[in-house]
């Protein structure tokens, strides 16, 4: 992966065009969101991760899809329900899609991401998670892997700046 990922532009939840260079030099986690998943109490945590962490150089961004037909219809709708059902913290973005050919510019650089088992591709479902390192590295986690699991905790540490 190319540092070029951080020069990809996104659209803030309020609908300001920028991109991800603000958290350049951080551990990113991105994750396709959605508020009326099963998934949905990864929620608890993200954000739990977010203040673990936020103070090393570590960040949750979170991006809402209805891809997968299980989101709010708002940007305002979605931030209301992270903050009073989650205490969300971190940056929760516009919604996007996460694959087909209308998908974000972020997703499609993403997906080229291969999982543990070696498979890149689309967004299988909710939650899916990309960790993205200080010097541009990606490591890709599949939607039903906690955002606890030891192996994403161990890469947050181990990539967390000095």
């Amino acid at each position: 992966m190319t540092l070029a990922l951080w020069d990809i532009p996104v659209v803030t939840a309020d609908g300001a065009s920028t991109t991800l260079d603000e958290h350049k030099g951080k551990v990113m986690l991105i994750v396709n969101v959605a508020s009326r998943c099963g998934l949905a109490p990864q929620y608890a945590e993200l954000e739990a991760l977010q203040k673990k962490y936020s103070d090393r150089g570590f960040t949750v961004l979170g991006f809402p899809s209805n891809q997968f037909f299980q989101e709010l219809s708002s940007n305002d709708e979605i931030a209301q329900y992270c903050s009073t059902t989650w205490g969300v913290t971190f940056p929760i973005f516009d919604k996007i899609k996460v694959n087909g050919k209308t998908r974000s510019p972020l997703y499609a650089e993403l997906v080229k991401t291969k999982d543990e088992r070696g498979i890149a591709g689309n967004i299988r479902w909710n939650f899916e998670k990309f960790l993205v390192t200080p010097a541009g590295t990606v490591m890709r986690f599949r939607p039903t892997t906690s955002p606890s699991d030891p192996t994403i905790v161990a890469a947050i540490e181990a990539n967390l700046p000095r």
